[in-house]
């Protein structure tokens, strides 16, 4: 089961490569991180994000589709028109 949910994930993701992505994880400790960037490239573990070069001290970060199901890491993206929808998987 878990398996097909990475894969559903996944596959969400891979459909929104190049679109700009707001980020929000959890940074231990009761912290939280924020970042934004563009989703710039899945792998079958792990996606890449190419952060906002003005705001951030480095240039790309990445996480595992594991961090998406457990809810460690929240994704939004953000698409032309000026709609946003988060990416999760339900079952």
């Amino acid at each position: 089961m878990a398996n097909n949910a990475l894969g559903a994930i996944k596959r969400s993701l891979d459909a929104h490569i190049g679109q700009h992505i707001l980020l929000r994880a959890n940074g231990g400790r009761r912290k939280t991180v924020e970042r934004s960037g563009v989703l710039e490239r899945t792998y079958p573990s792990v996606f890449i994000i190419k952060l906002d070069e003005e705001k951030h001290a480095f240039e790309r970060v990445s996480y595992s589709y594991a961090d998406v199901l457990t809810k460690t890491v929240e994704l939004t993206i953000c698409g032309q028109d000026g709609q946003r929808f988060t990416i999760s998987y339900e079952q």
